[in-house]
């Protein structure tokens, strides 16, 4: 597990910068935290940082909201919204068609979710937030050692 403090904006940007940087072909990234936690904020810096031009909007209405990457496509869904996860269904998710996955409240989505490599928890620490990433597969571990060791980490205090 990484443990960092992000005292503002520019600082989740960062980290949403050194994930692009650092993350694997293909992966299910669950976002967790409060209401205001900076979920969405994390999924536009990852985003902004593999190339997408142009808005990139939060799903809390639409529930998702696909972005074309260079080689792929994003799927950045918010579940928040939802009352059963077998809504998932008429949404037409195929998790064959997205290279990342970006879930917010992805406890609502239950087993209808494909398999998860990175789980990041946010919550608010004094004047900034805490950020914990937690791998959950291979796939995520290979990905946090990969972060770990690429120095886009140097300059964030330990949460």
């Amino acid at each position: 597990m990484i443990e960092l403090f992000l005292p503002d904006a520019a600082a989740t940007d960062q980290l949403g910068a050194a994930l692009a940087a650092t993350r694997p072909t293909s992966a299910v990234v669950h976002l967790h935290g409060d209401l205001g936690a900076g979920k969405s904020t994390l999924a536009r810096a990852l985003l902004r940082a593999l190339g997408v031009q142009g808005a990139i909007r939060s799903p809390t209405y639409t529930l998702v909201e696909r972005y074309p990457l260079p080689a792929g496509e994003a799927w950045h869904l918010d579940l928040y919204r939802i009352g059963d996860a077998g809504e998932l269904d008429f949404l037409g998710l195929d998790e064959a068609e997205a290279d990342l996955w970006l879930v917010e409240w992805p406890e609502r989505g239950g087993a209808a979710l494909p398999p998860l490599d990175l789980r990041v928890a946010l919550d608010m620490h004094g004047a900034g937030r805490r950020a914990r990433l937690q791998a959950c597969s291979p796939a995520g571990q290979a990905w946090l050692s990969r972060l770990g060791q690429s120095g886009h980490l140097q300059g964030f205090p330990a949460a």
